[in-house]
């Protein structure tokens, strides 16, 4: 018998009936929800939904949205034909057709209140990201978000669950490596052949869960599959234990013990600065896959999926590998959003309608802090070494320096425009826009760098956001949702009004560019500019393409550069270059020439002739229609480095006004201080 960890397992009895065609309601809830993984290998879910109706012709409906990935992903595309049926007295009603309302509502017209009925539907399930769900033989993952209608107006009622998991899937896997990884206590049961025959189906696996109500289950990911595990606990400030699980499917060569070191001192680092958990047990999901990489935050979990060469393998150096620090990242930003989004939240998301967008202008602040944060917390944990982090915080300034949109729109638009932009990128996102990940992680930088120079140390942003968290503790719902007053309110209580006011207007609703050469000088970091990684080594004419059998593919232009001046367009393929068939090297060789280039490239198919300045756009500057200047590299370094300052405070720090190892020591060593 497969055995799981926070379950209880049972051999089945007679009376026990789990059959695909006899959904059940749950002896502990009035809604209940079967999901059959009979046709994995079609990456199929049955799904059988038994519910009491309150009202006539009851209405069910899907999100369009799951919570942590603001864009309408409008899960009802994946549900085909929608079926029930009325079961009162052990009498079943013929089976009818639901009726489509909306892209996400159906309605049952015969159905009338306090009656019994049975809902039937399929859902396809094919999708590798932690956003809905994917099913095959390998694994069962999924989000009830894409796979759980909610009943409307019934959405507070208590729910069960069972996941029903045949034998066949079991096929050439070790039983005992099967597990299922929840957030959700849960309680196995497994149909022996026997009774099974009698109910003419295959042994199965049931595993039964239990939520408060609608809104609770869809904030808790579910995967079957052959995984490794490990346990471990941390304990809060006062000393309480919190029981953590962490749970690795997918092809891999992993060192485990690495993993959970690393894992653990992350986690206690963060309860060493909250103080408490707002769970009392957390569960880490990740998929090792060959190139996907993200994560979803959850009430008490995660859902990671990365790479598998992110994972620590056996010979792990000590400061560990650059692939292996990008998955701890995740692990860490994925983990801090228990705090700073699920608890802590914007306003919007406070009983959100998942039917449509939630618009708010501060994700600048809960993707962005958590953006920060989550990087220094590896350094500050003791798991990578200060010049790794810097290397990781020059990565973040980089992109910042390397996207020209920083000049036409705030963070807080960007958070504004989340739903129709972040996630839908194409050739002139760089152009017309900046990440609210990416800018908002400098603005947390310079904020934090801010509050350590008017205070004399004394406050940071990590004060801040523990200041919020109280203010959340404080509530009978233990979260709270808050705006951009709230947020003046808050570090008001931190830095002069006013001064903070100043720097709303400059760098959050502004377009003003970030202090952070100058704040990180203050702070005994010095910023040196690669004179080698310029520019137009990396985006020759201000072009971003790649080599193809065709010529040279474009795939960003951009704005104001030589190829935007000279007509050149994404998608473009150019042929030839002075009458010489293009590649790289060869427009690398022009890159700085003086002459005028001709260029031949087809666009769709039709073949064009444009000619190029290359070294106009560098000699001098360029006015936008707005009347703002502009160069080639917009004035910004491509590429930079940062380095502590020297502890003896020498010459060389004093000619570059560093402040010396007093200033990063207080800066990064935040944990060796008490927090407000």
């Amino acid at each position: 018998m497969t055995s799981f960890d926070k379950t209880t397992d049972h051999q089945s009895t007679s009376d026990v009936s789990i059959s695909h065609d006899d959904a059940r309601i749950n002896t502990m809830s009035h809604i209940y929800y079967q999901f059959d993984f009979a046709r994995f290998v079609e990456h199929l879910i049955d799904v059988s939904l038994s519910f009491m109706a309150t009202t006539d012709a009851p209405q069910l409906w899907l999100p369009a949205w799951i919570p942590g990935s603001y864009l309408m992903r409008e899960f009802a595309r994946n549900i085909t034909a929608v079926h029930y049926r009325i079961t009162d007295e052990n009498k079943q009603s013929d089976i009818y057709r639901a009726q489509k309302l909306d892209k996400h509502t159906w309605q049952l017209p015969a159905v009338s209140a306090g009656q019994t009925v049975v809902v039937e539907y399929e859902v396809y399930c094919y999708d590798l990201s932690v956003r809905t769900a994917y099913v095959d033989q390998q694994r069962l993952y999924g989000n009830f978000t894409s796979l759980a209608f909610a009943i409307d107006g019934q959405e507070h009622s208590p729910v069960g669950v069972g996941l029903i998991v045949p034998d066949a899937f079991m096929a050439d896997k070790e039983d005992s490596n099967v597990l299922l990884a929840c957030g959700l206590e849960s309680t196995h049961m497994h149909f022996d052949s026997e009774l099974a025959n009698e109910q003419q189906t295959g042994s199965q696996h049931s595993y039964e869960l239990q939520a408060d109500n609608y809104h609770e289950l869809i904030d808790y990911p579910f995967e079957i599959a052959e995984q490794q595990k490990f346990d471990f606990i941390i304990k809060s400030n006062e000393h309480q234990k919190l029981q953590h699980h962490f749970y690795l499917s997918g092809k891999h060569s992993a060192n485990m013990g690495r993993l959970q070191q690393d894992v653990t001192k992350i986690c206690q680092t963060y309860l060493n600065w909250l103080g408490d958990a707002p769970f009392d047990d957390y569960t880490f999901m990740t998929f090792a896959s060959g190139q996907d990489y993200g994560g979803l935050e959850h009430i008490n979990s995660t859902s990671l999926i990365t790479p598998r060469r992110d994972l620590p393998n056996a010979d792990e150096p000590k400061i560990p590998s650059t692939d292996y620090q990008r998955f701890l990242g995740l692990c860490s930003h994925e983990y801090f959003h228990s705090w700073w989004v699920k608890t802590v939240r914007p306003d919007v998301m406070i009983d959100v309608d998942l039917r449509r967008e939630a618009f708010t202008p501060l994700l600048w602040v809960f993707e962005g802090f958590t953006s920060y944060i989550d990087d220094f917390m590896l350094q500050a944990s003791g798991v990578i070494d200060k010049p790794s982090y810097l290397k990781l915080l020059a990565e973040q300034i980089n992109r910042y320096y390397q996207t020209p949109g920083r000049a036409y729109q705030s963070v807080a638009e960007s958070s504004f425009d989340a739903w129709i932009k972040l996630y839908r990128t194409d050739e002139n996102t760089g152009n017309a826009g900046i990440s609210y990940y990416n800018k908002g992680a400098l603005v947390a930088l310079c904020l934090d760098l801010i509050l350590l120079k008017n205070t004399n140390g004394r406050y940071r942003l990590f004060d801040v956001v523990k200041a919020f968290y109280d203010k959340a503790k404080q509530n009978d719902s233990k979260r709270i949702g808050i705006n951009s007053t709230d947020m003046g309110a808050v570090i008001g209580q931190f830095m002069p009004v006013a001064e903070w006011e100043d720097f709303e207007h400059r760098y959050v609703n502004g377009i003003e560019e970030l202090p952070i050469e100058s704040l990180l000088i203050a702070n005994g970091v010095k910023i040196q500019s690669s004179t080698k990684e310029t520019a137009n080594k990396h985006t020759p004419w201000g072009m971003r393409c790649n080599d193809t059998p065709a010529g040279l593919k474009i795939n960003r232009v951009m704005r104001n550069s030589v190829a935007a001046r000279a007509g050149i367009s994404a998608h473009d393929v150019i042929i030839a270059i002075d009458g010489i068939k293009a590649d790289t090297k060869q427009l690398a060789a022009l890159s700085h020439t003086k002459r005028a280039v001709d260029c031949h490239l087809f666009r769709r198919d039709e073949l064009m002739r444009v000619q190029v300045q290359p070294s106009t756009i560098t000699e001098e500057k360029r006015q936008d229609h707005m009347g703002r200047e502009h160069s080639h590299d917009d004035s910004s370094p491509y590429k930079v480095s940062l380095r502590l300052a020297k502890a003896d405070k020498g010459v060389e720090n004093k000619e570059d006004g560093l402040q010396g190892q007093a200033g990063w020591e207080t800066w990064l060593n935040v944990m060796t201080r008490p927090l407000s």
